[in-house]
């Protein structure tokens, strides 16, 4: 079963079924693992507040959608950087919450 591993929470995994007619989003495999995860524009790609840092495993994630893309364009989002929302994991993952998007009730390592 593929996982996801969030490097600055512990080391904590979270594995996820590959749904290939229904593909999910990191952000809804996060929620249904209850990680508190910060979005603020419902997951709909609307800002990038669900970005995360991807630390390993880029190769397994969808490709950047249209709205992601035009994030990336802009310059709101890094090359190493993905909207939760916005991107399906197809395998292992290892990703970090970027400094600006910590959320203050959580505990974070590193």
């Amino acid at each position: 079963m593929p996982k996801i591993t969030i490097s600055n929470q512990a080391n904590k995994v979270v594995e996820f079924n590959l749904n290939n007619e229904s593909p999910v989003s990191i952000l809804a495999i996060l929620q249904e693992n209850n990680i508190a995860w910060m979005y603020a524009c419902g997951g709909n790609g609307r800002c990038t507040s669900c970005k995360c840092n991807v630390t390993s495993g880029q190769s397994n994630l969808s490709d950047r959608s249209e709205v992601e893309s035009s994030f990336f364009e802009a310059g709101r989002i890094l090359d190493t950087q993905r909207l939760t929302c916005q991107t399906i994991p197809l395998g292992d993952i290892m990703i970090e919450v970027p400094e600006k998007n910590k959320l203050p009730d959580v505990n974070y390592t590193n």
